[in-house]
Parts: structure tokens; sequence; C-alpha cells
């Protein structure tokens, strides 16, 4: 398996292909959407990155995270792109780059947060559809293959058990050895929380398409889950090729 590898069929045809990547969090998205985007010669959108950057500024400006009508002004004064970078996008909030500042546990869980109202997911969808408008991308979320992008070529649903995310994230974050000390038992609990959010909010709850490939990382290693994405969207691209000349 090598990143150096040709354009793929879909970009020798000029086609612009959108492939989905949706999961519960510490499943290792970011992660799978960054290869596929080398591998396929395509930009990789985290749509994640998105949810962070608004909970940002709503925490910056200590708005209370469980208030909608005051999310939703903040929302309709902020402005939030992504551009890609050599590892993950550089992310824009009002122009300002705070790619740094998002993977911290308070973002994150403030994300979570955000995310349940469907004010701000609406707004959400509309950024984000218009960013992979175009196509050629892979977009990674709660909701792509099932709301943002529906009709896309391309979807997979990457899970995998809590405790197996949470070690995961635990080690990502770097927590071992940190004053005061987080056990990765604490790190579960606050994903199995967010996965109750996120599976039952009332607004697009986390759930795979009917037409995703489920892939489950439970026991596999991170290069075993990169080639198995690999060949989903390969296998995708196959019957495809056939059609795409007419």
């Amino acid at each position: 398996m090598s990143t150096e590898e040709s354009p793929s069929r879909a970009a020798e045809a000029g086609r612009k292909i959108i492939i989905t990547i949706d999961g519960p969090a510490g499943a290792g998205k970011s992660t799978v959407a960054r290869h596929l985007a080398r591998h396929f010669g395509l930009l990789n959108l985290e749509t994640g990155a998105m949810y962070r950057a608004f909970a940002l500024k709503a925490l910056r400006t200590e708005l209370p995270l469980d208030e909608s009508s005051s999310l939703e002004k903040l929302a309709a004064e902020t402005a939030i792109s992504l551009e890609p970078g050599e590892g993950d996008n550089r992310v824009l909030l009002d122009g300002e780059d705070v790619t740094g500042l998002l993977r911290n546990q308070i973002v994150t869980d403030g994300a979570s947060r955000v995310s349940v109202f469907p004010a701000i997911r609406a707004w959400m969808v509309r950024l984000q559809q218009q960013l992979g408008a175009m196509g050629g991308v892979v977009m990674e979320g709660r909701d792509i293959g099932t709301v943002v992008f529906p009709h896309a070529e391309v979807k997979i649903f990457l899970d995998a058990a809590p405790e197996v995310r949470g070690q995961r994230r635990y080690d990502q974050l770097g927590l071992k050895g940190s004053i005061p000390e987080v056990q990765p038992e604490e790190v579960i609990q606050d994903l199995r929380a967010r996965d109750q959010r996120d599976r039952n909010r009332a607004d697009s709850p986390l759930r795979a398409a009917p037409d995703a490939v489920i892939l489950d990382s439970t026991n596999m290693t991170l290069e075993e889950v990169v080639q198995a994405a690999e060949d989903i969207v390969e296998a995708k691209l196959k019957p495809a090729s056939n059609t795409l000349v007419r």
C-alpha cells in the first residue's frame, strides 16, 4: 500500500467523487480521511473541526452552550472555513487560524453540546455543502452520508467499541502521566456520554446510512483500518468506472 500511487480511476476519468466517513468520536475518522484524500488525490475536509471552531468561539464569548437562541445569534456573525494543509486542514475562525486550539477536551466536549441544536446543525450543513459542492472531497463527521451528502458515491461508517475508542483518545491526547492524572476510564466515560448525545439527538442523530459500508475497527491495527477503507473505495469505484463515459 503506497500513497505515491497514480491517481485513481475516478480522477483519471475526471469524475469528482465525494467520499463520506461517519462514526462516533475516537473511531479514527480523521486518520482514515487524511489517508484516503492523499491516496485518491482528493481534498480532506474535516467537518468536525468546524463544530469545534464554533464551540471555541462560544467558549471565548462565555455563552452558555445549552441555549439555542444565543448560539444562533453567534452563528449569524461567525465565519468558518477550511483550507487544505500538508497534514490536517487549516481551520479559520473569523479569519483567525485556530487549528492548534481545537483538540483540547473542553473544546471537543463543547462541540458535542452545541451540535445538538437543529438550527446550528442546519447552519453547519449549509457550510459543509458549500465546501463540497464541486466534489473531489473526503468529508468526515457524524451525519455526512445521511444528511450533508446523501448521494455521495462512497459512504463508510467507521465504528469501534467504546473501550477501544476511549483508549485511543487517551493516547492521542497524551494524558498519561498528566497532573492531575486523568485515567483512561474517565475518557471512556466521556465518550459514552457523547455517544448517548450523538445517537439520541432529535436532529440528524448519529447512524449509518442505509448504503454505507460499516467498518468496525475494534480489533484492527491502524494499517489494517486504512487498507480496509482503501479497499472499500476501490470496490465502490470499480462498477462505476464502466458507466463514467457514455
